[in-house]
């Protein structure tokens, strides 16, 4: 959809919007976010950007995948989605049945008749190419999932490290990369690059030859992404396994957006990765404590440490992925993630087939229109969670984990202000008093999420 639809359309909701503010028992819709983009870059709402995991594991094979998630673009874009995550998008040894995570010819999209196959589970090149475009026609961006650490597929060979014989010889079609032993552990002389993953050979990232071939070479495989592919950010798989210096330099020299799996619930952790490597990183201190919270009955735990609160601006939240998926009252994450700081990441799944789309919707457009400003924790028991959004507008969010309807006097940013609940879910349109104190409500099971009229 070009820019000129796109405004149309945004004008046409705009009259649509206003035609039936009066029907105060209606969820606000969501209204269609106009985003330009610069040099492959969307420019983002005022709350910020909502990533969409664009995959789930074992998605169909025979080659579809990369059509199915173009047909999805537009209407991700219109609902408020900024950035999209891919999976591997390389050929790995298992071919066209491979979710990509065992990495065989970095620069094969589907372009080489090797490991059974010319096409990934995923579809060809062109076709890969054409997803990317479309993304980009619409203002969003599109990250890669990087796999650095482990590779597989390549032939055995004498290994003069082991005295043994390893499957370490990567001779891939595309002429592109090859590696031998010489590339692999224990061939390694530095520190903090270790880590092996599954007995697969392991990239020794302190060898030079290595390095120039994943970022430093113009022909390598961060800038071939980023420059020839149209890749605008990077998903850096299993960073547990390699130095923080390897994502820092790749960031140095190819630049784009980059958040890495550091599977860990120690904020400390989280937090000193994601500064040495100069990244965001997957907030999974915050992540398990939205399990405890939500399905452990205990949302005090939600006033407990996370990612996000040391730094929302390298904190990528979620409530599932294609590896793990434990909280079992989504919505009530959701909501959490939506209307707090970070960057909040929807799981396929969830948008595509389990959840409620329409809720979701709704959740990002207040996301990207009202969720602004710093947060600040007004309430919270075992069932009731009330926090404020600082900024202009802002907003108050109320989250309800018991059976029966809540209501709270809480303090808001606004004085003498008109407010309503943005989710429809409370069909209340109370006054703050001059001392900016308002009584607000929320269903059981539910949320309530207010900010002026």
């Amino acid at each position: 959809m070009n820019l000129t639809k796109k405004a149309l359309l945004l004008l046409s909701a705009a009259f649509i919007t206003l035609a039936s503010c009066q029907k105060e028992d209606m969820m606000d819709q969501p209204v269609k976010n106009l985003q330009e983009s610069q040099n492959g870059l969307s420019v983002l709402p005022p709350g910020g950007g909502v990533m969409m995991q664009a995959f789930y594991w074992d998605v169909p094979a025979g080659g579809t995948w990369w059509t199915n998630v173009e047909g999805k673009v537009d209407d991700w874009a219109n609902a408020g989605i900024t950035a999209i995550w891919l999976p591997p998008a390389s050929k790995a040894q298992n071919g066209a049945y491979s979710m990509g995570y065992d990495p065989f010819d970095y620069f094969d999209f589907g372009d080489y008749n090797q490991m059974g196959s010319t096409e990934t589970r995923f579809g060809s090149r062109t076709e890969l190419e054409d997803l990317i475009d479309e993304a980009h026609n619409n203002g969003v961006d599109v990250y890669a999932d990087i796999v650095l650490n482990h590779n597989s597929g390549g032939a055995k060979e004498y290994n003069p490290f082991t005295n043994d014989s390893t499957w370490t010889d990567f001779d891939p079609a595309s002429g592109k990369f090859f590696r031998s032993a010489y590339d692999f552990h224990p061939n390694n002389v530095a520190q903090n690059d270790d880590g092996v993953f599954g007995g697969f050979p392991d990239l020794s990232h302190s060898q030079t030859y290595v390095q120039d071939w994943l970022w430093n070479r113009s022909d390598g495989v961060g800038k071939y992404y980023k420059n020839t592919m149209g890749f605008d950010g990077w998903r850096f798989d299993y960073v547990k396994g390699f130095g923080s210096w390897v994502v820092s330099n790749w960031n140095s020299n190819v630049g784009g957006f980059s958040v890495g799996e550091l599977w860990d619930s120690n904020v400390n952790l989280l937090e000193g990765w994601a500064n040495s490597a100069n990244s965001s990183v997957f907030d999974f201190a915050c992540y398990y404590k939205m399990d405890e919270a939500f399905d452990g009955g205990n949302l005090t735990k939600l006033n407990d440490d996370m990612m996000w609160k040391r730094n929302p601006f390298k904190a990528v939240t979620f409530v599932a992925n294609h590896d793990t998926d434990i909280i079992w009252e989504k919505m009530l994450a959701y909501s959490y993630i939506l209307t707090h700081e970070g960057y909040p990441c929807i799981f396929y799944r969830d948008y595509e087939e389990w959840l409620d789309q329409e809720r979701l919707d709704n959740l990002i457009w207040i996301h990207g229109n009202k969720a602004v400003g710093s947060t600040t924790i007004l309430y919270a028991d075992n069932d009731e969670y009330v926090a404020r959004r600082n900024g202009n507008p802002g907003l108050v969010v109320y989250i309800n984990n018991s059976n029966s309807w809540q209501e709270r006097w809480v303090e808001t940013n606004w004085s003498s202000t008109q407010i309503k609940d943005y989710t429809g879910h409370s069909s209340w349109y109370p006054w703050t008093q001059a001392g900016k104190w308002v009584k607000i409500q929320v269903p059981p099971k539910s949320y309530s999420i207010w900010s002026p009229v």
